[in-house]
């Protein structure tokens, strides 16, 4: 059999070795390796640490049933007892309110910028106007719905206008997570419902939506995180009440943050220090559960593959 000259190696042809690596490549890997981890090492030390001094000085009070079912009527900083249930409620009103409204923004404009506007003038402004929102300082919001609802419209200062302020901030936080999901569609499943005469509205709402709803859900949960913890809305549009409130549209209303800022002038005093860091550790469970609730949604609600 004739074997071609192509087809047999020259002697004088070194053949490139690509199965090992050099040594200065190997000496790159590991030292990025140890850098990484040095760096996550660091990253995680204050994070243990602050987890461990909240839960070490706030879990005594979160033990006591009343600190779940009671308000903080009556009870000044001189003295113990009282629970948080009115700063829990209002927390969560004023959070539901927010999510509420923001949620559903959020989510329509990421799909008309994913899906409709993409290249156009109308998406460039809105994702002009999203990258402006995502770095205004959550004073600046409140101050900006202080202005409008209070000054000029000239209403009171209740949980509402709180929850308008907290839109602003959450609002984009779920938009950016939102497009960066429905990016990873691939496309071809678009096309293959396209392909099978499905309008373009309900591909949409059953194929896209629904294969990036965990990471959706994802987006929305740290928009939350980013909001639950906000001071300066609730001390600007609405007044801290030791009482439990459930109306978001009449009075002042109790909140975590708010109950927090309202001890730490008398954290010299050992009721209010524990009431502080009580308060802190339940804001923490609360946004932990929040982010449970949303895996379990995730996980039971997206596409499954058969």
């Amino acid at each position: 059999m004739t074997t071609l000259a192509a087809d047999r190696p020259d002697q004088n042809t070194k053949v490139l070795d690509l199965t090992g690596r050099s040594g200065s490549r190997a000496f790159r890997n590991v030292l990025a390796t140890v850098l990484v981890t040095i760096c996550f090492v660091l990253a995680l030390i204050p994070l243990i640490w602050i987890l461990w001094t909240v839960v070490s000085k706030g879990y005594h009070l979160l033990l006591n049933a009343e600190w779940w079912s009671q308000s903080q009527r009556g009870i000044t900083s001189r003295h113990a007892g009282g629970g948080a249930y009115h700063a829990i409620m209002g927390s969560l009103i004023m959070t539901a309110i927010t999510a509420i409204i923001a949620v559903p923004l959020g989510i329509l404009g990421a799909v008309y910028l994913i899906e409709y506007g993409k290249g156009t003038r109308g998406a460039r402004i809105v994702s002009f106007m999203v990258d402006i929102l995502t770095g205004v300082p959550s004073i600046v919001a409140a101050l900006f719905v202080y202005a409008i609802w209070i000054t000029i419209l000239g209403f009171n200062r209740i949980g509402f206008a709180v929850s308008l302020a907290l839109v602003l901030l959450m609002m984009p936080v779920v938009l950016r997570s939102t497009e960066e999901m429905l990016k990873l569609v691939p496309d071809e499943l678009r096309e293959a419902s396209y392909a099978l005469g499905v309008p373009k509205w309900k591909t949409i709402l059953k194929i896209v939506v629904p294969t990036a709803f965990g990471g959706i859900i994802t987006g929305v949960m740290l928009g939350l995180a980013r909001v639950i913890g906000e001071t300066a809305p609730l001390l600007i549009l609405v007044g801290y009440s030791k009482v439990i409130n459930y109306n978001p549209f009449s009075g002042f209303m109790g909140a975590l943050p708010t109950m927090i800022n309202n001890d730490r002038g008398d954290m010299a005093l050992p009721a209010a220090e524990n009431r502080v860091w009580a308060t802190a550790l339940t804001l923490i469970l609360l946004v932990l559960a929040l982010n449970l609730l949303a895996r379990l949604i995730a996980r039971f609600s997206t596409i499954k593959s058969k």
